[in-house]
């Protein structure tokens, strides 16, 4: 089995020998500059190709290789304003190859790919928003930047990661407007191997008969009771939060004390909510699951 570091750096010098050719350049060519045997060279390109850093075109009887528009390797933190910018900018012009290719590339140079979503990803969709706002694009673009936000966040999900049967996580936005932060929150647990059942809007499912709907789909998914569950929610309101913070309180004793609750919104001061973590920030949301996990297994 080659190391990582080995395919990081093969991908490297791919990359750099392909970067300044229009017309392709061969497998055998790539193998014979790079020293290394053509089979073996052969499954690289083809495991770079599915990645999206790369393209095959057939020519006669040679198959020329091409780099994918766009591609490049990056270094977080060093690079992490220029991707930004890139993000954004493809992003806000609607790009959608572009801000695809990016995310791929980045979660393919990272050691931490959750960087790209905290760093990268979350600020997009503030930027986003924030034009919305400020009247700077309507309902029907924002609705399009929200959907290629989206789509950028499943290609992390899609990405094969092991998780850890003891570490179980459900994922509730209470509206509409929160659903791009518990996608990405949902990505965020899955790059740090949890097991994640990401709900999305679960508005519809606000009735009074939540609660058990919830206590039946957690005996389902979790059986074994191995390790510990927290349950997310996200809400732009104080009464979402409310609303799902009572349904998962009112089911908590069924379930020992591995059972956790963190709500991501905004809370006053003087409202009462019970809740193991209270908070507006996703990174604190992270850190927190991840310090009462291991707490939990000492």
């Amino acid at each position: 089995m080659v190391r990582g570091y080995q395919i990081d750096d093969i991908k490297g010098k791919i990359v750099d020998i392909l970067r300044n050719s229009k017309t392709g350049i061969s497998g055998l060519e790539i193998s014979e500059r790079l020293g290394i045997n053509r089979l073996t060279m052969t499954k690289y390109l083809k495991v770079f190709a599915a990645e999206g850093l790369l393209k095959q075109k057939n020519i006669g009887n040679v198959n020329l290789w091409f780099i994918e528009y766009g591609t490049e390797q990056y270094h977080i933190p060093e690079d992490l304003f220029k991707i930004k910018t890139k993000y954004l900018e493809y992003l806000t012009t609607r790009k959608e190859n572009l801000v695809y290719n990016l995310v791929r590339n980045c979660f393919h140079s990272v050691d931490q790919p959750i960087k790209i979503i905290t760093e990268i990803i979350i600020p997009g969709i503030e930027s986003v928003h924030n034009l919305f706002d400020q009247g700077k694009i309507g309902k029907s673009e924002l609705n399009l930047l929200e959907k290629i936000i989206s789509n950028s966040i499943q290609i992390i999900n899609l990405e094969s990661v092991e998780s850890d049967p003891k570490k179980n996580v459900i994922v509730i936005s209470a509206d509409y407007q929160s659903t791009l932060l518990s996608e990405a929150a949902s990505a965020s647990f899955h790059t740090a191997a949890w097991q994640v059942y990401s709900l999305g809007d679960m508005s519809t499912s606000i009735d009074v008969l939540f609660d058990l709907d919830l206590q039946k789909f957690l005996t389902k998914i979790w059986k074994t009771r191995m390790g510990i569950m927290i349950i997310v929610v996200f809400s732009s309101t104080e009464e979402g939060l409310k609303f799902f913070a009572e349904a998962v309180n009112s089911i908590e004793g069924k379930f020992r004390r591995n059972l956790h609750l963190a709500l991501c919104g905004k809370v006053e001061k003087n409202t009462k909510i019970k809740a193991d973590l209270k908070t507006q920030d996703i990174e604190t949301v992270l850190q927190w699951s991840q310090t009462t996990f291991e707490s939990s297994v000492v």
